[in-house]
């Protein structure tokens, strides 16, 4: 996995977090890649293959101001925004979303997402799982996870590449928690200070056609590593790294000029302002995540944005809004255009929900209790509301839907069958891909 720095964003606790890009590989219950190739020309797949797209929204988005409005609850729960109508009968979403409300149905919401725990922390959303009671090594994460069962659908790009940056103790943010899976599936990153980084030294581009060159920078790194228990995971990293420094695969489809311009307009352009406090808003990322999936991704992973709003969380939604709608729109739209709708999932959703009450501030404080997602492609039945919370907001009272449930939907997605497929731990026992009692969600499927 690589991983690449992006822009700094601040959170209530204190802790400096920034946007990140991550690409994995998806695989379907452990099929070799030449099977999962096979399986998908039998089955008619040439311009695309199946991958997902996530959309992580750090700090915890106001559900009951984005997509869930509660305009019959008091005015101090009710909030500012008005809801307004979708192209489904039925569905209202919040006035800020106008792209998003023309295209619902291509789209499904759901309002129930429940078990969440008060924490800056995308462990959830990157394993399906609480951080409690993990196994030895820990819960891997999803890139870790995909790069297991499936490894790179091209040698030339990465399983799993982050764009993240460093957070200390801050797991959330880093994409290098593989867990029981070991370190063939942890994040490759670039720059780093671990020597998990992979990082040749003293081997430049201009000097890749030197074989001498870069075999001595594999022994530098060997050298370095050797007394650290990484060496079991570097023939996959020389691999890995061979692949990526000797194509331009990568490089081109992260090379947003190469793109069409009105393509590009499309997306919008990031904003630069704010950058140490919750910007800039990478709209670039929408985009690139659908060139890198074309490239051969089978995972992409993005954090847009800052939703931490304990306070004005009404003006900031007013500059935040606008610009997922562009964004998510664009990237919906871009996939149905290119006839890749069917072949890639879109999930968005963030750690937590927000307080049904505004505080003295103008803002909501964390609520775990229920929280919601957006969904889209993969071939499910879009155009529709999973589950409901009450008058208020604050519980789900319809359909409450488990993180695991979701993640079991993008595997079914996927043609993985949860019930079946595993992944061995450091003692070699098989572990299910999702908690116990997590299916895919019937009414998509």
């Amino acid at each position: 996995m690589l991983t690449i720095y992006g822009q700094k964003a601040r959170f209530c606790d204190g802790v400096s977090r920034r946007n990140f890009l991550r690409i994995g590989a998806l695989g379907l219950g452990g099929l070799a890649l030449p099977h999962l190739l096979r399986a998908e020309a039998a089955a008619g797949i040439r311009r695309s293959h199946k991958a997902t797209i996530m959309i992580f929204l750090p700090g915890g988005p106001s559900h009951q101001d984005i997509f869930d409005l509660k305009m019959d609850a008091p005015a101090e729960i009710r909030g500012e925004f008005k809801p307004i109508k979708t192209n489904v009968p039925g569905i209202q979403i919040c006035e800020h979303l106008p792209r998003l409300a023309a295209m619902m149905d291509k789209l499904v919401l759901i309002r129930s997402i429940v078990g969440a725990r008060d924490n800056h922390d995308a462990f959830q959303c990157q394993t399906g799982r609480l951080n409690t009671n993990q196994p030895p090594g820990g819960w891997p994460s999803l890139g870790s996870v995909l790069s297991k069962l499936n490894g790179p659908v091209d040698p030339s790009v990465p399983p799993f590449i982050g764009l993240a940056p460093r957070m200390g103790h801050m797991e959330w943010a880093d994409p290098g928690k593989a867990g029981f899976l070991g370190l063939a599936h942890a994040p490759f990153k670039p720059d780093g200070a671990g020597k998990a980084d992979m990082v040749l030294q003293g081997v430049t581009l201009d000097r890749l056609a030197d074989r001498k060159g870069l075999l001595a920078g594999f022994d530098q790194f060997r050298r370095d590593v050797d007394a650290t228990g990484l060496m079991g995971g570097l023939d996959a990293f020389n691999a890995q790294a061979f692949g990526l420094l000797t194509s331009s695969k990568l490089l081109e489809a992260l090379d947003l000029s190469r793109e069409d311009r009105r393509v590009v307009e499309m997306y919008g352009k990031g904003d630069p302002k704010n950058r140490d406090d919750g910007g800039p808003k990478l709209m670039e990322h929408f985009l690139t995540a659908r060139r890198l999936v074309e490239a051969g991704a089978r995972c992409v992973t993005l954090a847009f944005s800052r939703w931490d709003h304990h306070g004005d969380n009404f003006g900031a939604l007013r500059q935040d809004l606008p610009l997922l709608d562009q964004g998510l729109s664009a990237l919906i739209e871009d996939l149905h255009q290119r006839g890749m709708d069917q072949d890639v999932s879109v999930v968005v959703w963030g750690e937590f929900g927000r307080s049904p009450t505004i505080n003295k501030d103008g803002g909501r404080d964390h609520w775990p209790r229920v929280s919601c997602a957006a969904l889209a492609g993969g071939g499910m039945k879009t155009g529709q509301v999973i589950g409901a919370t009450d008058r208020l907001g604050g519980e789900a009272v319809e359909r409450p839907v488990q993180f695991g449930e979701v993640f079991a939907t993008l595997y079914h997605n996927l043609g993985i069958d949860v019930t079946k497929a595993t992944i061995p731990d450091l003692s070699g026992r098989p572990r299910y891909l999702v908690e116990d009692g997590c299916l895919p969600l019937p009414e998509l499927i």
